[in-house]
């Protein structure tokens, strides 16, 4: 029993709940849990909210901001985990809930490495290149979108495109994103866009979600259809944060679906400005030639000439080209006569007077006769006084006075009596002829040679 007093049977809400919690907090310890992260949602206030799922069942968990900033882990869609938290309830809606204590990693969760599988083995054939991708029209004819009719985004991109450009025509090639078979079906609808050839470029898109409502974008069969289109596609699925297969294997990836729109799409404002610009710097261009033509064509006329009065002002400028060629050879001829007359006049004035220069030559003559004779005399002065001098110093001359020269045989001439021994011969130079003798040596006069 509840309550002792019958009085007391009938219970508020807000008395149940709170009594369901009481008893849930008492009754169930803090314990493990594990199971796959799903609908997360990261709060302003820092709080975190999501719910923990097996096979078979879920339920609500909440962890406080300063818990899950000292995580260390980043929470997100299909982490499989294993927390500990108090069982509760939220009295306020009656939610039963778990306030998470802490949380560790157990693992990827199921659908993130179905997700990790396919990714890895599409990017291995190529579909994810960079090269394959093309470049969006810059000015479409028509943009298809693939999306569902009911979807919140399909009037988020139309009205995106009709404020941009509101002349292209838009064509919705409807399927389901969510739910068995959306992802065949939205292949589908890629693959008649292509069939039909009515539009240029094609949107795939859809709002957020979870990764099990985004899991239709996520599937083989849609990224292969989206691979082997004929037409551009670009992908705007979920948020910014949100990543698809699809988003891959599309030509280009918009953040949301409205920035595939404006990706998409022409800025008609911009477009209409920019043919403003283009208008004003035509019709600029077009004055500032339109001016120039105009003084090149009054300048051309101002060239252009009757051929008469062209060979009458040829015929002028030929007379005055010749007067002018007169004057000139009259000018160059008198200055000419003048530089003559000039030099002959100084000419004139610097001839020498040959009567003057014979005489003067005539007197130089004189004079260098006078001079000669004159050099001659006293030389031969002086040789005459030389011969006398070497006439008398001449060793003849002194052996004509009777004086003789005696030398040795050798031709020595003997100088002292000491150079001579007794009985030497000796030879006597004379005036008239030589003669030998030997030397007698009175006893006194003896010497004593050497060897």
């Amino acid at each position: 029993m509840l309550f002792a007093d019958p009085a007391h049977d009938v219970l508020s809400v807000s008395e149940l709940n709170r009594l369901a919690r009481q008893l849930l907090e008492e009754g169930v310890p803090p314990a493990w849990i594990s199971g796959e992260i799903s609908n997360l949602t990261l709060a302003a206030s820092g709080h975190a909210y999501f719910s923990l799922k097996d096979a078979s069942a879920q339920l609500r968990c909440v962890m406080f901001r300063n818990r899950v900033a000292a995580l260390g882990l980043k929470l997100r869609e299909g982490l499989q985990v294993e927390l500990k938290g108090q069982v509760t309830l939220y009295e306020a809606r009656g939610d039963f809930q778990i306030n998470v204590e802490t949380l560790r990693t157990a693992g990827l969760g199921r659908l993130f490495e179905a997700f990790e599988r396919l990714k890895a083995r599409l990017a291995a054939e190529g579909l994810f290149a960079t090269e394959r991708k093309r470049p969006l029209p810059a000015h479409p004819r028509a943009i298809g979108i693939v999306t569902s009719p009911a979807a919140a985004a399909l009037r988020d991109v139309v009205t995106t495109l009709r404020r941009r450009m509101p002349s292209i025509p838009v064509v919705l090639y409807p399927a389901p994103v969510q739910g068995d078979g959306a992802a065949a079906r939205l292949a589908e609808a890629v693959a008649a866009a292509n069939r039909r050839n009515e539009v240029d470029v094609l949107i795939v898109c859809r709002g957020g979600g979870s990764i099990e409502d985004l899991w239709a974008f996520n599937e083989e069969v849609l990224a292969r259809a989206v691979a082997v289109s004929r037409l551009p596609v670009i992908s705007g699925v979920g948020h910014e944060t949100d990543f698809t297969i699809c988003d891959f294997v599309a030509d280009q990836r918009a953040p949301t679906p409205t920035a595939a729109a404006e990706l998409v799409s022409p800025n008609r404002e911009q477009l209409l400005l920019n043919t403003e610009m283009g208008r004003r710097r035509l019709e600029r261009a077009w004055a500032r030639l339109f001016t120039d033509k105009t003084q090149q064509l009054d300048y051309l006329a101002r060239r252009l000439v009757h051929p008469r009065e062209k060979l009458q002002r040829q015929t002028e400028r030929l007379h005055s080209l010749e007067a002018r060629l007169k004057e000139r050879l009259t000018t160059l001829l008198e200055a000419r006569r003048w530089a003559v007359e000039r030099a002959a006049h100084r000419l004139e004035r610097q001839r020498p007077d040959v009567a003057v220069r014979y005489a003067a030559l005539g007197h130089a003559a004189d004079r260098m006769a006078r001079g000669v004779h004159q050099l001659i005399h006293r030389h031969q002065g002086k040789i005459e006084r030389l011969d006398a001098t070497l006439a008398a110093l001449n060793p003849e001359a002194v052996l004509n006075r009777g004086y003789a020269i005696v030398q040795k045989r050798d031709g020595t001439p003997v100088k002292s009596p000491t150079q001579l021994r007794h009985g030497e011969a000796v030879t006597l130079r004379l005036a008239e002829g030589d003669a030998g003798a030997r030397i007698d040596l009175a006893p006194g006069q003896q010497t004593e040679l050497p060897f």
